[in-house]
């Protein structure tokens, strides 16, 4: 424990440096300067301090008022050192940010008993507020251990799905990376972009109640069995409704709605334009994107340019002018990213 004593007068500052240090603590600064005393308070955490009330240039609550400004000192015991007594005084020291007085003449066992029981308290306050952040920090693992968990578990059950609809589970990944490309393009932030990427491999879960039959059809579908297709928007909706967290109700509004077209084409509610939710509308563009790019059982891998000028293109139409917008001005990462996947198809 460090203890700051200011006083103005040599004789009444050794005094009481020389009562602590006696019977409570050796460990105490002497300061004459409140000013000055300030400076060493910036430099240095005090856990007590004495200020005398009158002072020439700063008196003790003008320097106890902007001491508590300090976000360091804001619970620090502070006794103000006074020969006056009169009520309003005290009222306005402890509007000041006073917690005990010392009238003068001081006894030297009151000074040591008020010193003694501040700093006591003061100890109580420290060990609470290491406590509390030793139970921050063990939340904040248990949390990040948890959120861990719930990635892991989506990344398995995205890839398991991806395999069944024939691929590797490669699909998956590459949406999920241009979505959070495309996501901070448009200026969504860093939490928000970062769900987005994790709830994006589940954009297609609702495929796991449809027929293989019909994911695995080399030909076009005839009517009956695109109808059946496009159930799988509702199914995985109902897979993940009613999640808790941000998660997986991100996850549900990217499966139910990333077959929605801007211009109100598309399925399964034919929304337009803003009334599709965001996360949606950069999902829908990141999977056509890469479904185009990569070789399906009815047919062949798009080159890279021929694919970036089809987004181009549908711009206003199929997908929002904005995300493709965040989709032209981040092309370089993209490209980077399906270089793999052109070199494979192109082998």
């Amino acid at each position: 424990m460090r203890l700051l004593i200011v006083d103005d007068s040599r004789s009444s500052l050794a005094m009481l440096g020389a009562i602590i240090r006696q019977s409570v603590s050796d460990n105490v600064e002497l300061c004459l300067n409140p000013r000055e005393a300030l400076a060493r308070a910036e430099a240095e955490q005090f856990d007590l301090v004495l200020v005398d009330h009158i002072m020439p240039d700063m008196d003790g609550m003008e320097f106890t008022a902007a001491l508590r400004q300090r976000l360091t000192y804001r619970s620090v015991p502070i006794i103000m050192v006074t020969s006056d007594i009169d009520k309003q005084v005290r009222i306005e020291a402890i509007q000041s940010g006073a917690n005990d007085f010392l009238t003068k003449p001081f006894d030297p066992i009151e000074l040591q008993a008020r010193v003694t029981n501040l700093l006591a308290l003061r100890g109580a306050q420290l060990e609470l507020a290491s406590h509390a952040e030793r139970l921050a920090r063990e939340v904040e693992a248990a949390t990040a251990h948890l959120h861990e968990r719930e990635e892991e578990i989506i990344w398995r059950l995205a890839r398991a799905i991806e395999y069944r609809d024939g691929d590797t589970g490669e699909h998956v990944s590459r949406v999920a990376r241009i979505s959070q490309i495309i996501a901070e393009g448009v200026g969504l932030d860093a939490q928000r972009c970062r769900t987005i990427y994790l709830a994006a491999p589940l954009h297609d879960i609702g495929k796991i109640g449809i027929a293989d039959a019909i994911l695995s059809k080399p030909g076009k579908l005839t009517p009956e069995e695109l109808a059946i297709m496009r159930e799988h928007v509702a199914i995985g909706a109902r897979i993940l409704e009613n999640g808790d967290s941000d998660l997986i109700r991100t996850a549900e509004l990217i499966a139910q709605s990333h077959h929605e077209k801007w211009d109100g084409t598309g399925y399964p509610d034919r929304l337009s334009g803003t009334d599709i939710p965001i996360e949606a509308r950069i999902v829908a563009l990141a999977d056509v994107f890469d479904a185009l790019c990569s070789e399906r059982p009815y047919k062949k891998a798009w080159p890279l340019a021929k694919a970036y000028a089809e987004i181009l293109h549908c711009s206003g139409t199929h997908f929002d002018p904005v995300c493709v917008n965040a989709f032209r001005a981040r092309w370089a990462e993209i490209a980077a990213l399906m270089a793999p996947a052109e070199l494979a198809a192109s082998a």
